[in-house]
């Protein structure tokens, strides 16, 4: 008989790739994964391992039992869900992430919520950019993750994950106040094709949609500074060092010296959350989207 643990130390070895990443990835020590899968080989009577420089990788075998273990573990979650549902209790642990400006606007009054309300349900949450978070979440590592796309640039979501809208979040351009533009009602982003960008970190979402966004319009984006936080970015652009997309969600307080106007365009992002579609059914799943979409009708 095959141990569950121990095809669930292969399923995180073949998804992360390591033994440091498989032992991030459940909570344990490296060397409690190198136990579990020499017990694995042992039962199996196969090699699943093999030495690959200073790591490992899985043999013909650890792979074929790894594509196995994912189905096994994929059917045991959708059990569990099912039980879940029909028992109707919201319970357990949830796991949760959200990128920075949601975990700020969002998560102090949605997860305050969820716990009061359903005190037998633990709640983890951390801050993750929409990639990372939609990565965990298909690895198995979070339930549930908050991510963004804008309206002109879709985020591609990978197969078996469900999503549900939180809100519409709008955007406008933050400048200093004694900017050329800071007096008008609406501004073109065109107007901005000389300004310094601050924008945040290469190759994440955000920094791309920007830089898509504004060479569509025939606009070489200068950028002049990178910021992962909304509030680094208002402290750069009150500083006088440029300008910046602003979100509505999370920019709250605005630091003195800055004003926001709307875009003649009226950019939006759309802000929804994720899970695996085996988990479907959980009551903690629901309950959380509800908390979310409530804190999130609050700010409107």
């Amino acid at each position: 008989m095959l141990n569950l643990e121990r095809l669930r130390t292969l399923d995180a070895l073949a998804r992360h790739g390591s033994v440091s990443g498989a032992a991030e990835g459940l909570h344990i020590t490296t060397s409690a994964v190198s136990q579990q899968m020499s017990k694995l080989e042992r039962e199996v009577g196969q090699r699943l391992l093999a030495k690959n420089g200073r790591g490992v990788r899985l043999t013909d075998a650890g792979r074929l039992l790894a594509e196995h273990a994912a189905r096994i573990l994929s059917q045991v979650a959708l059990a569990q869900s099912d039980l879940e549902a029909q028992r109707g209790q919201v319970v357990g642990e949830l796991r949760i992430s959200a990128f920075p400006t949601a975990a700020r606007g969002l998560f102090p009054a949605a997860l305050s919520a969820l716990v009061a309300e359903h005190p037998a349900l633990r709640v983890r949450s951390c801050e993750l950019e929409p990639e990372l978070g939609i990565a965990g979440v298909v690895r198995g590592d979070l339930d549930l993750a908050v991510v963004l796309d804008w309206y002109n640039k879709p985020m591609p979501l990978p197969d078996g994950l469900v999503k549900a809208s939180v809100l519409d979040d709008p955007a406008d351009v933050a400048m200093p106040v004694g900017h050329r533009l800071a007096d008008r009602d609406e501004v073109d982003l065109a107007e901005f094709a000389g300004d310094e960008w601050i924008t945040w970190g290469q190759g994440e979402f955000c920094h791309e949609w920007l830089m898509f966004t504004l060479r569509s319009k025939g606009i070489e984006p200068i950028v002049g500074h990178r910021a992962a936080e909304t509030h680094t970015q208002l402290g750069l652009v009150a500083a006088g060092l440029g300008v910046c997309i602003a979100p509505l969600l999370g920019r709250n307080p605005m630091p003195e010296g800055v004003v926001t106007v709307p875009l003649k365009q009226r950019v939006r992002r759309h802000v929804y959350v994720v899970w695996r579609a085996d988990a479907d059914r959980r009551p903690s799943i629901r309950a959380a989207v509800e908390a979310l979409r409530e804190a999130a009708a609050d700010l409107s």
